[in-house]
């Protein structure tokens, strides 16, 4: 597993802890050192790892803003603890993180791969979904970076 996708794990399951706990009373330091040394032993990046926990944390407020915006039909609190701290993760890279370390289609396909692996039959697609309705609300940055791959170019007509 990639050092940051595994960072990710990390701060997934530090802030599920943290909701499953109701948030604020928790110390969420002593989740996050316990989760590294319990599912990141030797990680390189708990650097990475801090800056996103304490980002999404003062970021939280406006998160949640634009979760209950861009999915009205679904009430925050019904929204399960998995599926609201991935998006949570994906939000804050998408918009608040530093887009030259995670461009924006990064955050959005590493917040589906966590939904994938830790959320339910339908997380990756309520995920992207979600994403993709914010992605295309901020204009698409970085949208012609992607480019065709090598070798599905459409052969030239002669």
């Amino acid at each position: 597993m990639a050092n940051r996708h595994l960072s990710r794990s990390i701060v997934l399951q530090t802030l599920y802890q943290w909701d499953f706990n109701g948030g604020k009373e928790t110390n969420i330091e002593e989740l996050l050192k316990h989760n590294i040394e319990e599912f990141g032993p030797g990680i390189e990046e708990d650097q990475f790892v801090k800056e996103l926990i304490s980002g999404i944390l003062e970021n939280q407020k406006k998160i949640d803003e634009i979760i209950v915006k861009t999915a009205p039909e679904w009430p925050l609190e019904q929204i399960n603890l998995i599926d609201r701290n991935v998006l949570r993760i994906g939000i804050y890279e998408l918009l608040f993180g530093k887009r030259e370390e995670v461009p924006p289609k990064v955050a959005i396909n590493e917040a589906i791969e966590l939904a994938k692996s830790f959320g339910g039959e339908t997380s990756g697609k309520f995920v992207n979904g979600v994403l993709g309705t914010i992605y295309r609300a901020i204009g698409e940055p970085g949208k012609e970076e992607g480019g065709p791959r090598r070798g599905k170019e459409k052969p030239e007509e002669k």
